[in-house]
């Protein structure tokens, strides 16, 4: 994949700089990170939900935390003995620890989160203040009251 310098816009452009860090972002690849899988979803005109696949783990070993526009999500599962005195000879259900970094758009917020089938549900809704919402201008006619017309006489 292509780099693209956005150096010639920094000098250009002012309060632009966290949008242009966030793009040369999206241009490098995460380290390789593909553990655990997870999908994005559009549930609503603003719900949105994430869908980690994090079979093996508990609600226990899960902690999700938002701060400011970054959702992180770390799990750590804790080494278990087995209580039946059975020995593991092969393991195939990963348990590795993992933590997951979302950048979240503003005025998004995390409204839940639910383990249903081995797989984390984190449910997030924009919620956009009114004064921030787009609004209709009406456009206010000249009135035919105020105004005089000057009219030319015939001759």
């Amino acid at each position: 994949m292509r780099h693209v310098d956005f150096s010639p816009l920094y000098r250009s452009t002012v309060g632009f700089d966290r949008l242009f860090t966030m793009l040369d972002s999206l241009a490098q690849p995460d380290g390789g990170q593909t553990y655990p899988p997870y999908n994005i979803e559009r549930t609503g005109e603003d719900a949105y939900r994430i869908s980690m696949a994090v079979a093996g783990f508990s609600e226990d070993d899960i902690s999700i935390e938002a701060h400011r526009n970054v959702l992180t999500v770390k799990g750590e599962k804790s080494e278990e003995e087995r209580q039946d005195g059975s020995e593991l000879l092969y393991r195939g259900i990963a348990g590795r620890s993992f933590e997951r970094r979302f950048q979240l758009a503003d005025f998004v917020e995390v409204v839940g989160a639910r383990m249903q089938n081995g797989l984390l549900h984190i449910d997030l809704k924009r919620n956009i203040p009114d004064e921030m919402r787009p609004r209709r201008i009406e456009i206010a006619g000249a009135s035919q009251d105020g105004s005089r017309q000057i009219e030319a006489k015939a001759g």
